[in-house]
């Protein structure tokens, strides 16, 4: 969460290579098993599971930059770069849920939980007023927000490319998250880019 600027060895804006190239990687790779188990038994229930988080909302007001990818993403703060991400991953699922409609993939916010996620600061105020302040005020337990996503790797009802905030409910995400052209755009950016790294 609002990590230093940086890249990936494989030049992706920190952030972004870890929360979404990263992740989106593992995805792909696991696809094979998941779509063979998911065709198995009429009955199979095989799901994706991504961690975004409210924070989506802070994304750049144009949404995916994907010029800004590769590099170190030196004109967005810390935080946009975070909010960035989230969106990405929200975007990916729904991208998931088109290309593979046998798997349910769905995203969740966990709450803000008490973790020592909020220690990785870059010094922004906003980031020290919401680590001394907000997260102490309304923070959850770490169990509490786990239920989030064990509501969505269990419950019967969760929607393949839907966006959940704690527990379970709908509709909550920006206008961006909801924007399909940007979801397709990201989806197809992705598959190239991991073409490279799929043997």
């Amino acid at each position: 969460m609002a990590y230093p600027p940086g890249q990936t060895t494989e030049e992706y804006e920190v952030q972004f290579g870890t929360n979404h190239i990263g992740h989106s990687l593992l995805t792909k790779k696991l696809l094979p098993l998941l779509t063979r188990t998911a065709s198995s038994s009429p009955r199979s229930d095989v799901r994706v599971v991504s961690v975004s988080s409210v924070a989506h909302k802070f994304s750049p007001s144009g949404g995916i930059q994907l010029d800004t990818l590769k590099s170190t993403a030196s004109g967005m703060s810390n935080n946009d770069c975070y909010g960035h991400n989230k969106l990405a991953n929200i975007l990916f699922i729904r991208g998931l849920a088109t290309h593979h409609s046998e798997i349910i993939a769905a995203s969740i916010h966990p709450g803000t939980v008490k973790t020592d996620l909020q220690k990785s600061n870059d010094g922004s105020w906003m980031i020290n007023v919401f680590q001394k302040v907000v997260v102490p005020l309304i923070g959850i337990s770490v169990e509490e927000g786990a239920k989030s996503q064990l509501w969505a790797a269990t419950a019967k009802g969760v929607q393949s490319g839907e966006y959940y905030v704690p527990v379970g409910v709908s509709g909550e995400g920006s206008q961006l998250s909801k924007d399909k052209a940007l979801a397709r755009k990201l989806w197809d950016w992705t598959e190239t880019e991991l073409e490279s790294y799929i043997g």
